[in-house]
């Protein structure tokens, strides 16, 4: 052995297999590195003619104890897996011997089989095991397998002192997936926005009842951050969570109701339609769920019964009547038109308001429907002097490409926004934002108005406004986070941040104010509402 003679190594093997001398061949073995490979590959070919029961031990060792060999000669690996294939009832064998090394291999192996046979030795293994990277392997093994019969144990590690532990466990129970498993990570959430943020992560891709109906509670949540990635997840899946969204609009939690409507227009599937209506028809109390209805509605295909959201022209909340505008825009029909010139035509309170709502809303179909009737153009008149330019020059183009020239030239030449102080508003809702570009306006403010708080961020940080008006529930960057950035560049006196949101919980409030928040008000609001709020800081 002393020369390292290849052909003595070989019947060495061969003479040990015959007498099952495990100890002799292991020393032969532990000098394969030493050779070349062709002698490596005739070594490990002559373990394989021996008794699997002696020849799975010795390969074992080799990958355990001269692992440098697993990465250069795969065949050992290779061979172990497919003789354990043969013999797949000694995998469990081989698991609870305690003097077989090697044992993370014979788990991976396990895993990569997925060997639900070996289910109840690997749960025996971590009982027995102190090593914790063991135990995270077995964790992950059982995960891989997805046997139920793990779910007890796989639970208990949901509340191991180690983190990875954790980790390993929820993932293992989200692959075995099965209602039961479902239950035990909902009861693992509330404690770790980390291992909350994960847990729903697998409701989302599992998606059978249980994990539709987590999901769809999370909406209740006390927290921003919970609610909106909910949601995400929720429009990601899309239909299939349509009908416990349908059920969550007969509570009576006026935000819980907000938050399904925001996602069943951003599903857009037809099926909310009949829901929402009577939903509106219940009338509920709370404009922003009246609002949010609205809004909804205008994302969704009305076939039948548009003419019913007439009635939101009406309400005694301009942003539900801008929102209600605008579903009838998205839903345009010569019926609607015919509804709304008959309000119109009264030329009273109740149509001078909805001329106000046409023109603030930028709803182009109604607009130019009713635009070539003096009795509009008159009351339109009224406000389209003092609109915002950005609506002014919208309406001009119309107005010149329509032919109606006389009309269009009245809204040229008034330039009111010079030296007006500039206030910025965030919000996820391009509906909302249209309404501050009015409202701000009619406050003789200059309104900066972005979609998305990160383009928001990158003007803060090259110009200082006035204001910030943001709301809370936004993707992506909430407005808590957006004003916990703010204040990394401006001071809370410096540049005064408000909160408009249809929500109350005291959690977001405490976080909204701890991040720099110098005020919350809830929506809906209008001129005189947000002027009160402002007129505090500026």
């Amino acid at each position: 052995m002393v020369d390292l003679n290849p052909q003595h190594m070989i019947e060495e093997i061969q003479d040990n297999i015959k007498t099952g001398d495990a100890m002799k061949t292991r020393l032969v073995l532990a000098h394969i590195g030493d050779v070349d490979k062709k002698i490596q590959n005739r070594l490990i070919y002559e373990l394989t003619r021996g008794e699997v029961s002696f020849s799975i031990p010795q390969l074992l060792y080799l990958l355990d104890e001269h692992a440098e060999m697993a990465a250069t000669l795969p065949i050992i690996k290779e061979t172990l897996i497919s003789q354990l294939l043969a013999y797949p009832e000694l995998l469990s064998d081989f698991l609870a011997n305690p003097k077989i090394s090697g044992k993370q291999y014979l788990i991976q192996i396990a895993g990569e089989l997925r060997s639900d046979d070996t289910t109840q030795a690997l749960m025996d293994l971590i009982a027995q095991s102190h090593d914790e990277a063991e135990i995270k392997l077995i964790l992950e093994t059982l995960g891989l397998i997805g046997d139920p019969e793990a779910i007890n144990l796989l639970t208990d590690y949901l509340y191991a002192a180690n983190r990875d532990l954790i980790i390993a466990a929820i993932h293992a129970l989200g692959q075995v997936g099965t209602p039961s498993a479902m239950h035990r990570l909902a009861e693992r959430m509330g404690t770790d926005n980390e291992i909350d943020f994960m847990i729903l992560s697998i409701f989302a891709d599992v998606q059978d009842q249980v994990s539709l109906e987590k999901l769809n509670e999370t909406l209740r949540s006390h927290y921003a951050h919970m609610r909106i990635y909910a949601k995400q997840e929720i429009v990601r899946i899309g239909a299939k969570a349509v009908p416990n969204l349908i059920e969550n609009l007969l509570h009576e939690d006026p935000d819980f109701q907000i938050h399904t409507l925001n996602v069943l227009g951003e599903i857009g599937d037809e099926s909310a339609i009949m829901p929402i209506r009577k939903l509106l028809g219940r009338e509920p109390k709370s404009a922003n769920v009246r609002f949010a209805a609205y809004e909804a509605l205008a994302l969704l295909p009305l076939r039948k019964g548009a003419y019913t959201l007439t009635a939101g022209l009406t309400d005694k909340e301009d942003h539900v009547c801008i929102a209600a505008a605008r579903a009838i825009d998205r839903n345009y029909s010569e019926i609607l038109i015919a509804g709304i010139k008959n309000l119109l035509m009264e030329k009273d309170d109740d149509a001078r308001h909805i001329t106000k709502i046409i023109v603030n809303g930028q709803v182009d179909k109604i607009f130019m429907s009713v635009a070539d009737e003096p009795y509009f153009q008159e009351m339109a008149m009224v406000y389209l002097p003092h609109a915002h330019q950005d609506i002014r020059q919208h309406y001009h183009v119309l107005l010149k490409q329509a032919g109606l020239d006389d009309f269009a030239a009245k809204l040229v030449g008034n330039n009111e926004e010079v030296g007006r102080r500039k206030v910025v508003a965030v919000d996820d809702s391009r509906m909302i934002l249209n309404i501050y570009k009015a409202t701000l306006h009619e406050l003789n403010y200059e309104p900066v108005l972005f979609e998305f708080p990160a383009s928001a961020l990158e003007w803060l940080a090259k110009e200082k406004p006035a204001m910030v008006l943001t709301d809370l529930n936004m993707p992506e960057i909430t407005g808590v986070q957006l004003a916990a950035k703010i204040r990394e560049i401006y001071s809370a006196t410096e540049l005064p941040v408000i909160m408009v949101t249809t929500q109350n919980e005291v959690q977001d409030n405490k976080a909204a104010l701890a991040a720099g928040v110098n005020k919350i008000i809830q929506k809906p609001f209008n001129a005189e509402s947000l002027k009160a709020a402002m007129d505090e800081f500026i």
